[in-house]
């Protein structure tokens, strides 16, 4: 049956500043499809959704919808009240009333045959923060169809759901759709797009790549060449050469974390540089964990620096982990100290050998030979909260770069960074695994990963699913394996 188009939106644009965030994009959505809008980080889509939504107003463009059009938004986010009842949260809005009171038969009558569709099975009268996370967020798209939309739009709906809740909720979609209902599914996961869109939408640098194409009509592979156009596929320049006669620094064999990891093996060797890599949730970040002693193991065997497994940040630093995270203010810096207190923070006892306890002198001239190294645009005694995003990086670096370490932990080191800053960032990681370190990569960024990695270990849903090295480690390659599940073929 042909329900007719839902919604038409042409040449939307959208600044911020200097930056457009959407030029001349748009999209078309028809009842009974689900629509799937997908393209990288930074490619507009939570701008599109934002205008589609009306909870942003474009600078150009038009939206046309049709008469009586109710849209809902499922953010990625969860909008709930923990502290509330799930029956609570599902109408918070206009609740039904009697009498003057709230009416918890009919809000009740109201709510349980959509739970139910869901596979919900919860007594609406039961605290939200009592369920789990996956509940929880089913429960955000119940309160959603109670306003039965006929255009349903989901933001990653399925990023914090396990697998048996996603197959609830594509059941709900096969449904949904045959009511006429239009779904916008906005994912990561291409595995998804292909079982369960009609139809694709991508996104790259706030344009259309590709248009409304028909599920039938594209694979995998297209659709990532569509999301990174045509960047030029350079391997990275790879002269480094593994410590392959010693030990390994870092072994993980058979490790599982619960509801993270599964029977993950790998090791990292001095000398080389390894990526992780993934989608969301994919389980790369918590085998960093592992190795920082940020994460409790259920099985497996870890071995780290030749001790064993570390129960905790400080004993993986006493086994020679370097950790530079990703959120430098929050995690990596103590912002009202300055560049010296800060760079000295965690190596300062290791620098008084033999009983001697360092002076301030002492600590600050090491801070000068570290931020000499790192061209670092500041002196020891200027606050840090007072430097540039790519400034406070390099005193990150700094820190962990204080302790000589073996093994460099790297969680989106240059995230936020200027060209110029990530160039020497990246000449530094070269730096340390030609001085024998061993180095695990994570990055948002692909680019980065094939310009630095020796070989980068790809995880699907918490397993080690493949692995990508030599010339065919290339951005396309890297996409395509972290959403179909292991190494490129050919």
């Amino acid at each position: 049956m042909t329900y007719g188009d839902i919604l038409v939106a042409q040449n939307l644009v959208k600044s911020y500043g200097g930056t457009r965030a959407l030029d001349g994009a748009g999209i078309r959505l028809s009842g009974g499809e689900v629509h799937a809008l997908v393209g990288e980080n930074g490619a507009g889509k939570s701008t599109l959704v934002r205008i589609l939504s009306g909870s942003l107003t474009p600078d150009e463009g038009e939206m046309r919808t049709a008469e009586g059009t109710r849209i809902a938004t499922v953010s990625q986010e969860l909008s709930l009240f923990p502290d509330l009842s799930v029956r609570e949260n599902l109408f918070p809005h206009g609740p039904p009333r009697r009498l003057g009171l709230l009416d918890r038969a009919a809000m009740d009558r109201a709510a349980r045959p959509v739970l139910a569709e869901l596979g919900l099975e919860v007594d609406p009268g039961t605290e939200l923060g009592e369920l789990p996370l996956a509940d929880q967020q089913l429960t955000e798209i119940a309160r959603a169809l109670l306003r039965q939309p006929r255009l349903l739009v989901l933001d990653e709906p399925t990023s914090a759901l396990p697998a048996p809740a996603v197959e609830r909720l594509e059941r709900v979609l096969r449904t949904l759709t045959g009511r006429g209902i239009a779904v916008l599914y906005v994912t990561h996961f291409l595995e998804e797009v292909m079982r369960i869109a009609q139809r694709v939408t991508v996104l790259r640098d706030g344009r259309v790549a590709l248009a409304g194409a028909r599920r039938a009509d594209v694979d995998v592979p297209e659709l990532v060449t569509a999301m990174l156009g045509g960047r030029p596929e350079q391997p990275a320049r790879r002269t480094r050469a593994a410590a392959l006669d010693l030990p390994p620094p870092v072994v993980l064999s058979g490790v599982s974390v619960p509801g993270r990891l599964a029977d993950v093996t790998f090791t990292v060797r001095a000398g080389e540089v390894a990526g992780v890599a993934g989608l969301q949730g994919a389980g790369h970040l918590d085998a960093l964990a592992v190795v920082c002693g940020r994460a409790e193991v259920s099985a497996g065997r870890v071995d780290v620096g030749g001790r064993g497994r570390p129960r905790s940040l400080r004993a993986a630093v006493r086994a020679g982990v370097a950790f530079v995270p990703s959120d430098r203010k929050r995690y990596g810096l103590m912002l009202d100290r300055t560049v010296w207190e800060n760079t000295t923070s965690v190596s300062w006892l290791a620098l008084g050998r033999g009983g001697h306890m360092p002076s301030r002198s002492e600590l600050v001239g090491h801070t000068q030979d570290l931020t000499g190294r790192l061209r670092l645009r500041g002196g020891p005694y200027d606050p840090v909260a007072r430097l540039s995003g790519g400034n406070q990086q390099k005193v990150v670096f700094a820190k962990w770069l204080a302790t000589e370490p073996r093994i460099v932990v790297l969680d989106d080191p240059t995230r936020g960074v200027d060209v110029g800053v990530r160039a020497e960032m990246h000449r530094v990681v070269g730096e340390l695994a030609a001085g024998g370190a061993a180095v695990l990569l994570a990055s948002t960024d692909l680019a980065e990963l094939t310009e630095v990695c020796d070989r980068v270990l790809v995880f699907v849903r918490g397993r080690l699913a493949g692995e990508v090295h030599g010339e065919r480690l290339t951005e396309h390659a890297l996409a395509v394996a972290m959403q179909q599940g292991g190494s490129p073929s050919g």
